[in-house]
């Protein structure tokens, strides 16, 4: 069985999240307290005991997810499972940083670190209010990019997360998005709503954030990770550092290729995949894109455990 690992983005956080990992695996504890010092902070209680809320922040849900992540990786290390039971692995925006910091190829620290930055440009880049993004459920990618076309009538809408066959994203100027929502619906959409995000993320409106981590990418060591990592802007493994960090500063403003970047697992041999950290959106997305994968989640102590045994049976 060839599997995958996978790591998920912004939308899965939730108070607690990681926390039974860290009472239960020193490893686990280790990354939280990693990450804490990274930030000068301590994330890991806003985690465990804050708000929804001020976890929901881009610059906090974005370092606390890949602690979240990389917690449920180290557990599994623990247990006997590596990064190297995968032939490849991958994230969902900000799950690739995740992806890349379990494949060796960024350390935790400075993966929080440009984590926050990230999520702080990303947030900075454009006056809250000023941007949107919104769900298109029922119209494939070709009718939702015709959709941000003819909703943008000269400002930016976007198709920005290519999520599975029935669900795309689009991203932009909040009218332009707004139109987009009610055009949409139109030609036929399921359903057409805003999310509640704080900024209009994968959209050209970002390149101020793009040029952010440009220069946060170039200070920073990236290995060639232990297995290829799919990238969301190429939907294909990558390796390289060079071209690992291009990508990353690229993915600030380009669309998440979710749906062909498992498409093309598939395609490599994948049957399995496991989604590591907080949530099951990606398991769900998955079984949509490609009914022959199975999925698993290991994000508590228990499925790290089922995980395991799985391997050994």
């Amino acid at each position: 069985m060839t599997r995958a690992f996978v790591f998920p983005g912004q939308g899965a956080q939730t108070i607690g999240m990681g926390r039974a990992l860290a009472e239960a695996y020193p490893a686990a504890q280790a990354v939280f307290d990693e990450v804490d010092a990274a930030l000068g902070e301590k994330l890991s209680a806003l985690i465990w005991e804050g708000e929804q809320d001020a976890l929901t922040l881009t610059h906090n849900a974005q370092p606390a997810l890949m602690a979240t992540s990389l917690a449920a990786m180290r557990a599994l290390e623990a247990e006997g499972v590596g990064i190297e039971a995968a032939s490849m692995a991958a994230g969902h925006s900000l799950g690739e940083y995740s992806a890349l910091a379990a494949a060796g190829a960024l350390s935790v620290s400075d993966c929080a670190q440009l984590l926050r930055t990230r999520g702080a440009a990303m947030q900075k880049a454009v006056p809250v209010g000023e941007g949107a993004m919104a769900a298109i459920l029922g119209l494939d990618l070709d009718a939702v990019r015709a959709v941000a076309e003819a909703a943008a009538q000269g400002e930016i809408c976007q198709a920005a997360n290519d999520n599975d066959p029935a669900q795309v994203v689009v991203s932009g100027h909040k009218a332009a998005v707004e139109r987009a929502v009610e055009i949409a619906k139109e030609k036929g959409a399921k359903r057409a709503m805003l999310l509640p995000v704080s900024a209009p993320f994968h959209c050209a409106l970002m390149q101020p954030a793009a040029d952010a981590m440009a220069e946060a990418l170039s200070a920073v060591t990236i290995n060639a990770p232990k297995v290829p990592v799919v990238a969301n802007v190429r939907a294909e493994a990558v390796s390289d550092p060079d071209e690992i960090r291009a990508l990353l500063v690229e993915q600030v403003t380009g669309a998440v290729r979710w749906r062909e970047g498992v498409q093309y697992m598939a395609a490599q041999g994948v049957t399995e995949i496991w989604e590591i950290g907080a949530g099951k959106a990606l398991s769900g997305m998955i079984r949509r894109i490609e009914r022959s994968i199975d999925t698993r989640a290991v994000g508590n102590p228990d499925d790290v455990k089922a995980a395991a045994e799985a391997m050994t049976a």
